[in-house]
């Protein structure tokens, strides 16, 4: 019997009512394991809905309340964390311990919402002028929302409802369609820590929802992980609707490596940080830039290692690299390697052939590896979100930055080199919103908050870390004049002594 999966409206679950869902497979095996509800514009409504009247009474809530609802909760996701992991690996296709560390990053947000009361404390200045003082508070919005990607199913909404309730709001989330089931167990794990209903929501489906929470009135803020061109769009579309909007887009991060690097440290960056999860991460390094004469070597190390990775289902153990999550991407990632050649660039490695034996079904693709990219090709130009490593050459470190910041993405880049001096002034020239020196995926810890620049980004707010708690309130200055008690009217004793 297939499984399905529905709604969570207002504390329980709701069954989808459209009669129309979305199939979810199994990315080993290429079967349908699933079903899930698409949300009508109604039911879209009917949690929003929800979530208002939820918000009359938690955003007056006390923060001493939502700390504590929250630390439970950290405490119930960390013993189900296998659990969760597990729905991630049958739906997305990782490997376990990849899931795993989805989940770890996800908890450290938690930690940061289970800490809220210290971000949210004010600011009083007193004696401004005389008997004046003004103070800057900090208080929710009111029901905001969440649209979320395939590839990290928690990590990328815990990146964003903790935070969200802990500031005192309400919460509609729009998980993928491709992999929904994680969300739907955080909701569970929510209500059994204590959190009242209708505070967090999970609607299903696909442009209907999505649109549907752009436009709805009482939607204040959006929050949105993908691709630039839907970024662009939710972007685009919820601004014109008066709302808050931190839209994460699409990334081509960069690996500068120069000569004086650590060629083997290089590799071994390069090759975890390009097929680590598939590839599929706006955070991989897709193009490794090699400067002077250090590129034939650079790339023979990273082959040696990338032929070494092993392959399979994700919860085999032993499985280092999963299946893509749909055939349909499977098919799009390999084209970038089969045309690879026609475009100037070398194949390395071609792994589009690739499969294992008794899942044949299975969305497979191995390891691939182009060189002497030239930055024309679209293996260079797009975002292939597959398990595909460029190397382009340079003769210059100037090349080489002129090189990444042509690119219209800004998400993340790295370094390496022995080099302090050259370090610091790629840290300062680079036009990108999170740096790596000697760290090829630098996705900062819970407490600093993560985003990007140019294409891939929309709005000014990145998310999580202190960007987070200030996208999800909104800042109120008081003035206040109180008169000195001993100026009280004649007749009304408060135990002052008279100035006059």
């Amino acid at each position: 019997m297939t499984k399905i999966v529905n709604h969570w409206i207002g504390g329980k679950t709701a069954e989808g009512a459209s009669g129309t869902y979305g199939p979810v497979t199994d990315p080993a095996t290429g079967e349908v394991t699933t079903k899930v509800a698409f949300a009508t514009v109604e039911e879209v409504d009917a949690a929003v809905a929800a979530a208002k009247d939820a918000f009359a009474t938690w955003g007056q809530s006390s923060l001493a309340q939502r700390t504590s609802i929250l630390f439970k909760f950290r405490a119930l996701l960390d013993g189900h964390r296998d659990e969760i992991a597990a729905l991630i690996t049958a739906e997305h296709g990782k490997v376990h311990s990849d899931a795993l560390g989805e989940v770890a990053r996800g908890l450290e947000i938690v930690d940061l919402a289970c800490g809220i009361t210290v971000q949210l404390k004010g600011e009083l200045s007193t004696q401004v002028a005389t008997g004046v003082d003004v103070a800057a508070i900090r208080q929710p919005l009111g029901v905001v929302a969440g649209i979320t990607p395939f590839n990290f199913p928690a990590m990328v909404p815990m990146w964003m409802f903790p935070l969200a309730i802990a500031c005192g709001n309400t919460f509609v989330l729009k998980p993928s369609e491709k992999d929904p089931s994680a969300a739907l167990k955080l909701a569970e794990l929510l209500a059994e820590a204590g959190l009242p209903d209708g505070v967090f929501n999970v609607v299903h489906g696909d442009k209907v929802a999505v649109d549907r929470l752009l436009e709805h009135p009482d939607v204040k803020a959006v929050s949105f992980v993908g691709s630039t061109p839907i970024a662009r769009y939710i972007h685009t579309t919820a601004s014109a609707h008066g709302k808050r909007v931190q839209a994460l887009g699409g990334a081509k991060n960069h690996m500068l490596v120069l000569p004086d690097a650590d060629l083997d440290a290089a590799a071994d960056a390069a090759v975890s940080a390009a097929y680590g999860s598939a590839g599929e991460r706006c955070m991989a390094i897709s193009a490794v830039v090699a400067v002077g004469s250090i590129g034939d070597e650079l790339v023979q190390k990273i082959r040696e290692r990338a032929e070494k990775i092993k392959i399979g289902p994700g919860t085999d153990p032993a499985s280092e690299m999963g299946p893509l999550i749909t055939k349909v991407h499977r098919d799009k990632v390999a084209a970038y390697v089969t045309g690879a050649a026609d475009e100037g660039a070398e194949v390395v490695l071609d792994g589009t052939g690739y499969t294992v034996e008794g899942h044949e079904g299975g969305h497979w693709i191995g390891i691939s590896l182009l060189d002497k990219v030239p930055t024309s090709a679209k293996a260079y130009q797009d975002e292939i979100f597959g398990p595909v490593l460029s190397v382009l050459r340079v003769d210059t470190y100037e090349d080489g930055v002129a090189l990444i910041n042509a690119s219209p993405y800004g998400n993340g880049t790295a370094i390496f080199t022995r080099d302090g001096g050259a370090a610091r002034r790629f840290q300062l020239e680079i036009e990108a919103g999170m740096v790596g020196v000697n760290v090829p995926i630098p996705v900062p810890v819970g407490y600093h908050s993560f985003g990007g620049w140019k294409d891939s980004l929309f709005g000014d707010h990145h998310i999580y870390g202190n960007d987070g708690t200030h996208f999800y309130t909104r800042g109120k200055v008081v003035t206040t004049r109180w008169p000195d008690p001993s100026d009280a009217p004649a007749g009304v004793d408060l135990g002052f002594p008279r100035n006059h």
